[in-house]
């Protein structure tokens, strides 16, 4: 690839300003070999002439039947149309996943297939969310690295070919024993120690460097643990918060692999998938940042326990620590600073606590109710 061939997709969306011109003009090269209908919004600019209609991204999501890719696309599908937004994964999707618009078998590890997608769809926008989390990763480091590196590193690359603007989600994993824990602001000492964090930390970095060399539209935000419904657990060291509710609900026990004081960020995945909608619509010469931290809240196994409790005040939490989860948890954060993200793109959280456990209740009842099973 030749250095400058890439401007960056806010200006072929329309979401540009001098100051991304002017940085698009200092790339390397000094060349903007890009596609016809893209430079004909930069002549408008220089020559005062209209600017053409906007049309819709076309976005491509990853991993997209993991935890966030489905209902990531239900938001963005109401925004730019179904057809404009296609979910990927190597999975084989339920019935109702190929009812609800375009859906394609996607290995990232596969560049060739990766970049006929991209061509054949006219891609623009690029959601990549394949990836081990933090325990499944620690069982399985090989794989880990493959999936959470050599894929990442073939998005990028494409992504920087085709001029797409990609969004690469990191994690509260990216932190380590050594960094600030109450509260971790966005720059600061990382070194996380387990694969899923080296390889969210070698992304954030890879991005920046993409950006400031080439002009990639790199966009990557720090979740912290996402509790949603609508997918089972998936291995991270999070995911007993998503597990209680369930438990709440059908035997009123829940056993915990960790201590009830292990304070972690959590955030509710409706927070999570407008936060993410919200920093990819954001004008890049609003970004101060490649990579933010979001906050919601933060909360201990017993502190959401007994705000459960208020609804069913039957159940039982029993602790019996994993050393593995717990060793995690006990280096990352407790909680998140992302006074940034606030001022630079209006970043707010809509649930707390208090409406997070109440809205997790509502949701699992009536799903169990509806598949006929028993509620607690």
């Amino acid at each position: 690839m030749q250095p400058g061939v890439c401007m960056p997709t806010a200006a072929a969306l329309g979401l540009f300003c001098r100051g991304c011109l002017s940085r698009a003009r200092s790339l390397p090269g000094g060349s903007l070999s890009c596609l016809p209908r893209q430079m004909s919004r930069w002549n408008s600019l220089e020559t005062g002439s209209p600017i053409p209609i906007q049309e819709n991204p076309r976005i491509l999501i990853t991993g997209g039947l993991g935890q966030l890719g489905v209902g990531l696309a239900e938001l963005l599908r109401k925004q730019y149309g179904t057809e404009n937004v296609i979910l990927s994964d190597i999975k084989k999707p339920p019935p109702h996943v190929i009812s609800s618009g375009p859906f394609v078998y996607a290995d990232v590890l596969d560049y060739k297939h990766l970049r006929e997608l991209i061509v054949n769809y006219r891609v623009t926008w690029l959601v990549h969310y394949s990836a081990l989390l933090s325990a499944v990763g620690e069982a399985n480091v090989a794989l880990a690295r493959k999936i959470n590196i050599t894929g990442l590193h073939n998005v990028l690359d494409l992504a920087l070919e085709s001029c797409l603007r990609i969004f690469v989600p990191s994690t509260i994993g990216a932190f380590g024993p050594s960094s600030p824990r109450d509260p971790a602001p966005d720059l600061c000492v990382q070194r996380p120690r387990t694969i899923y964090g080296v390889s969210k930390v070698h992304g954030e970095l890879m991005g920046e460097y993409l950006h400031h060399k080439y002009g990639l539209d790199f966009r990557c935000l720090r979740y912290p643990g996402v509790i949603s419904v609508s997918t089972p657990p998936g291995g991270g060291t999070t995911d007993y918060a998503v597990q209680i509710f369930h438990d709440a609900l059908s035997t009123g026990h829940h056993e915990c692999y960790l201590r009830p004081d292990t304070r972690l960020p959590m955030m509710h995945i409706s927070d999570c998938h407008r936060a993410t909608i919200e920093f990819m619509q954001a004008p890049e010469c609003q970004l101060s940042l490649r990579t933010y931290n979001i906050a919601a809240m933060s909360f201990t196994p017993e502190e959401v326990a007994q705000e459960i409790r208020k609804h069913l005040p039957h159940l039982k939490v029993t602790y019996n620590p994993d050393s593995v989860r717990q060793t995690i948890a006990d280096s990352w954060p407790v909680r998140f600073d992302d006074t940034n993200a606030r001022r630079d793109w209006g970043w707010a959280p809509a649930f707390r606590l208090e409406e997070l456990v109440s809205d997790m209740l509502r949701c699992i009842r009536d799903k169990r109710t509806y598949e006929g099973l028993p509620v607690s």
